[in-house]
């Protein structure tokens, strides 16, 4: 073999993806809002680009029904030129906001009274101070100097829930003072409002919360330094601990429902932001109507006209390369929207149809759908579909619903018919425990309930659900029944 140095020449075959392509891939991905985020880098980077607020509708023709069809819903394909926005003017379309239809707050603002873009509903968020602000306007008065520091740092350490996450010996340690005079001064913020805040577990914010109603006798100090048998409903020995009878035990239970175990949510913490739905889906007369969200889909056209002024001016080559390239990265972008917004109906059209039952009857009729079945259907890769169904929301009359939320395993029919989804499966256990009456329901009788309507399912599985929905065993259920009746 020789070990001569040589050229060889090899041909091979390889995938390889271009920046606009994997961008394309990424666009799919994005909810409306963030696409806004995206175009508005883009249009600070293009100077051929420019935001534009036509509203035109991208919507499949309905199809009529047919007497013997099964499915009420648009099965007609998008038209190669077909606009890309919803028209707020058509009576099919979901109206979002006030600003949408004629009337204002109870008649008092008609749509000529409001501003241009309508009401600006965020002003009405809430816009209270945070925890931190909360305590640290309170802090001033309180302590002075070095204790004023100290107490700064140890307000930074509260979470939002009202509880100091760090110890006080590292806290003295990280300060470089004695753990002593951080506990003091701990003390002195445990006195701020909301009462309970700065405690270090359950039990000292009970314990600050009963001292300030002045209720911290002996027997309400047991109780609340056994909150582990007060969960498991050991009554009658918390009874025996605390030298109370029955009555009283009861007010001490009723006494520790009225406190508040996180002190902090009442403040701050980052104001509610609103799902804003990405589609639009209604009944019509002919099937079913699926539009697009114009009021957060932003559009971008080419400003050839600002292109014609530059490319005849005058201009060296480098410069015209760039005129190329910002053109070239102009038009695709558009493209690659309207090909993004074709991507969405289609998807969300194929998932509409298969999912009729669910948005006529409600969720007890949802059915099993996976990725790749969509996929199949519309001859897209499942990866894509994947895409297009992360953070979209869907509106229709039954509510507001992630994309993903229609992708469900299936649970097999006891009488050996059609597979059911495992939501219907979870909407029939939770229906069947919010009824279960004075009679609390074990996980074995779920299942033969569940069965004698015919879902196959097992004992794990109900209670797997069970969890997952955050409901609690037949014995913490019943517990939780004795402490209220208590």
């Amino acid at each position: 073999m020789s070990l001569a140095p040589r050229l060889d020449l090899r041909q091979s075959q390889s995938l390889v993806m271009t920046p606009q392509l994997q961008q394309a891939i990424k666009l799919l991905a994005l909810s409306n809002l963030e696409i806004e985020g995206f175009l508005a880098e883009e249009i600070e980077k293009n100077p051929l680009l420019e935001a534009t607020t036509t509203t035109e509708v991208v919507r499949p023709e309905p199809v009529e029904r047919e007497p013997a069809a099964a499915d009420e819903m648009v099965t007609g394909a998008v038209q190669a030129d077909a606009p890309i926005d919803v028209d707020y003017a058509t009576e099919s379309h979901q109206q979002d906001s006030i600003s949408d239809g004629g009337a204002g707050f109870d008649g008092a603002l008609s749509r000529g009274a409001m501003p241009e873009d309508g009401p600006d509903l965020d002003s009405f968020a809430d816009t209270s101070l945070s925890l931190a602000d909360h305590l640290l306007a309170q802090a001033g008065p309180a302590v002075a100097g070095p204790d004023l520091f100290i107490a700064q740092h140890l307000i930074d350490q509260i979470d939002e829930a009202g509880y100091l996450t760090a110890s006080t010996l590292e806290i003295a340690n990280r300060l470089g003072v004695a753990q002593a005079r951080v506990e003091a001064v701990l003390g002195i913020v445990q006195t701020f409002d909301p009462t309970g805040v700065g405690a270090r577990d359950l039990s000292e914010c009970l314990t600050l919360q009963a001292r300030e109603a002045d209720r911290f006798d002996p027997c309400m100090a047991k109780l609340i330094g056994n909150l582990d048998l007060l969960a498991r409903g050991e009554l009658t020995r918390l009874k025996r601990m605390c030298g109370v009878d029955d009555e009283d035990m009861a007010d001490m239970i009723r006494e520790l429902r009225a406190y508040d175990p996180k002190p902090g949510c009442r403040y701050g913490g980052e104001p509610s932001q609103a799902v804003v739905p990405d589609l639009f889906v209604t009944r019509t007369s002919g099937g079913w109507s699926i539009e697009l969200n114009s009021a957060t889909l932003p559009r971008v056209l080419v400003n050839r006209r600002y292109h014609a002024q530059l490319s005849h001016g005058p201009q060296d080559k480098a410069s015209k390369a760039w005129l190329g390239d910002m053109l070239a990265s102009a038009n695709w972008l558009v493209k690659a929207l309207d090909q993004r917004q074709r991507t969405i109906i289609k998807v969300a059209t194929e998932i509409v149809k298969q999912q009729e039952a669910f948005f006529r009857l409600g969720v007890a009729h949802l059915k099993p759908m996976t990725l790749a079945k969509v996929a199949e259907a519309i001859e897209m890769h499942e990866s894509t579909v994947s895409r297009v169904t992360s953070n979209k929301y869907l509106s229709c009359a039954r509510g507001l619903f992630e994309l993903k939320y229609f992708f469900t395993s299936a649970i097999q029919s006891a009488d050996g018919g059609d597979a059911v989804s495992a939501e219907a499966v979870k909407s029939a256990i939770r229906a069947l425990i919010a009824n279960e009456g004075v009679k609390i329901l074990s996980d074995d009788t779920l299942v033969e309930l569940l069965n004698a309507k015919g879902f196959d399912i097992a004992r794990r599985t109900v209670a797997k659900y069970r969890e997952a929905m955050g409901i609690g065993s037949s014995v913490q259920r019943r517990r939780s029944r004795t402490l209220e009746g208590g």
